[in-house]
């Protein structure tokens, strides 16, 4: 799995960083990918202070919500509750799985904002703002914070079958495999994770599945290139914040590797919590 400073472990300006990002994308976590540029000594202070402002405003927010709330989606067949109990989910279950749902199709749109302005820097691009330009304050409030969600299941400790639907659903970067937290996350309800593994897994490169893919991926690059150019310019930063030259690629790399398995939480997300009685 890609290497991740755990929030219980951020201090300093990264902590900082951390509840910035908890509040602005409204959701109790921080997700892997700023978990794994704060493993890298200041990338995430570097790239929180080039590209925040545009996150502080609510401009990215709003802008990765408005694309992924008008995708066509394929569907699930639904679950009844007699179905959804004999999978070991029960009401409460139920609430939190949604729950679990809604953060991901929150957080990962705003992921793919961040993500794709990230992209353009690290190929050379630079905005045209000014330089020193200041973060804004108390000019968007982000809606109220989604519940607490479980803590993601260890995969080493889980059952080879377990490990075997996680893997199916996940991706590698760099020969290393990395499981998308959604399903860390359902993988404490066991027999529903492979359930869903059995109906997730043929639609990951259903024709359906990736023409959403495309059409989120396609709305999200041109609010990354309406929003690029009001970033701040390129000041000076601490020495210590600055990203060594050798890491890019594999950055990069993290970054393709998100914007695969981004539009996945966004579709898949919708599609499970779809698939609950009471929504369906």
């Amino acid at each position: 799995m890609l290497a991740e400073l755990p929030e219980a472990e951020a201090d300093g300006r990264i902590g900082e960083i951390y509840g910035e990002i908890r509040r602005l994308w409204a959701v109790p976590y921080v997700s892997s990918l700023q978990r794994h540029l704060a493993t890298r000594p200041g990338w995430l202070q570097w790239s929180w202070a080039a590209l925040g402002s545009a996150f502080v405003s609510g401009r990215a927010q709003t802008a990765g919500w408005r694309v992924a709330a008008g995708l066509d989606l394929p569907t699930l067949p639904p679950l009844s509750t007699s179905a959804l109990r004999r999978l070991g989910v029960d009401a409460a279950d139920q609430r939190v799985i949604a729950n679990v749902c809604d953060g991901f199709i929150r957080v990962a749109p705003v992921n793919l904002v961040f993500s794709g302005l990230l992209r353009r820097l690290l190929k050379g691009e630079r905005p045209a703002g000014a330089v020193d330009q200041e973060l804004p304050t108390a000019i968007w409030q982000p809606p109220p914070s989604l519940p607490t969600l479980p803590a993601l299941a260890d995969f080493a400790g889980l059952d080879q079958d377990l490990q075997a639907v996680l893997l199916r659903l996940g991706t590698n970067v760099d020969d290393i495999p990395f499981v998308p937290g959604l399903y860390l996350i359902l993988a404490r309800w066991p027999a529903f994770m492979a359930h869903l593994g059995g109906r997730l897994a043929p639609l990951a490169t259903a024709p359906e599945t990736e023409a959403a893919r495309a059409a989120l991926l396609a709305g999200i690059d041109a609010a990354v290139a309406d929003l690029f150019p009001s970033l701040p310019a390129q000041a000076d930063s601490p020495a210590q914040w600055l990203p060594v030259p050798d890491e890019i690629p594999a950055v990069l790399a993290a970054l393709e590797m998100y914007r695969r398995t981004s539009p996945e939480m966004v579709i898949f997300g919708r599609l499970i919590k779809g698939a609950l009685p009471e929504n369906n």
